[in-house]
C-alpha cells in the first residue's frame, strides 16, 4: 500500500454521529506531497473530517456512521475488506494536544515501530525520526528521560516523530499548534513545510495566518442552513485568501463572522 505519491480523491463524504449529521457530500481532490489546510468556524466538522481519513470517527463514537469514499491512488480506504489498522498505520495522526508516551524518548518512537513488527536497525530509526521532527540534536543526550519532561513544543515534535516512525504516507494534524507559544508554533510550522517534501499534509487549524502561512491550498468549511457541515470552496492558498469565489469564504477570512 504505497498512496504517498497520489493524490486524495473525496467523493461524496458524509458522516453522521448517530442521527446527527456531521459533514454533507464532501467532495475534494487533495493533492500529494503539498500542505492542505481545513478553516471555518468552529462546529463545521473539520475534525470530523479529518478523522475520516484514518477512519477514527469509528474510534470517537459506536455510532458513526460514513458514507461515500475516499481514494487514494487507486486504494478505497473504506472497502470493506481494508483494515481499518492498516489504514492508520499508513495515515498518522498528530493531535491538538501534545500527547507522548509515559515512556523514554526513545521509547515512545520504538514502540510503534515494534508494534509493526519492524527488522531494522531500531536506533537507527529513533535516530531518524528525530531528525526529520527536528528534534534530533535537543533529545539525542537525554534519550532515556521521559518523554514527558520535553517542554510542549518538543513533545508535540515527538508525537510527530512517532507518527514518522511507523512509515506513515499522509499525516493527518489537528490544530497541532493551538496549544503552543509563538516560538514553538514557528518551529512546528517550519517543520511542516519540510515534512511536505516526504508527506502529504492536512492540517486544521483555526489560526488564519498560520493557514497562509504554512499551506499550499486551503479548504473553507461552514454550517448550512440546518447546522451541518459543509465544504463551501477549495483552492490554492493563495487564491482562497486573496479571491476568493463565494461570499462565506470572504466573510469568514475577512474575521466578519465566525
Amino acid at each position: 500500500m504505497q498512496i504517498h505519491d497520489h493524490n486524495i480523491s473525496v467523493n461524496n463524504l458524509s458522516v453522521w454521529y448517530g442521527s446527527a449529521q456531521a459533514i454533507r457530500d464532501v467532495n475534494i481532490q487533495i493533492p500529494g506531497r503539498k500542505i492542505t489546510a481545513i478553516i471555518g468556524p468552529s462546529g463545521c466538522g473539520k475534525s470530523t473530517f479529518l478523522r475520516a481519513f484514518n477512519r477514527m470517527n469509528e474510534l470517537i463514537a459506536n455510532n458513526a456512521k460514513t458514507e461515500g469514499n475516499i481514494i487514494i491512488g487507486d486504494l478505497n480506504i473504506y472497502d470493506p475488506n481494508l483494515s481499518p489498522i492498516e489504514v492508520r498505520r499508513r495515515i498518522g495522526m498528530v493531535f491538538q494536544k501534545p500527547n507522548p508516551f509515559p515512556k523514554t524518548i526513545y521509547e515512545n518512537i520504538a514502540w510503534g515501530a515494534r508494534a509493526n513488527k519492524y527488522k531494522g536497525d531500531l536506533n537507527q530509526l529513533v535516530e531518524h525520526s528525530l531528525q526529520q521532527a527536528a528534534l534530533w540534536d535537543e533529545v539525542k543526550s537525554k534519550l532515556l528521560q521521559s518523554g514527558l519532561s520535553l517542554s510542549g513544543g518538543q513533545q508535540q515534535r515527538l508525537c510527530i516523530a512517532r507518527a514518522i516512525a511507523v512509515h506513515p504516507e499522509i499525516i493527518l494534524m489537528d490544530e497541532p499548534c493551538s496549544a503552543l507559544d509563538p516560538i514553538a508554533t514557528y518551529k512546528i510550522e517550519e517543520l511542516m513545510r519540510e515534512l511536505s517534501k516526504n508527506f502529504t499534509i492536512i492540517i486544521v487549524t483555526h489560526n488564519m495566518q498560520q493557514a497562509a502561512r504554512v499551506s499550499d491550498y486551503t479548504a473553507f468549511f461552514t454550517l448550512d442552513e440546518n447546522n451541518v457541515g459543509i465544504l463551501v470552496e477549495h483552492g490554492p492558498t493563495e487564491v482562497i485568501f486573496k479571491n476568493p469565489k463565494d461570499v462565506r469564504t470572504n466573510g469568514y477570512i475577512s474575521g466578519r463572522y465566525g
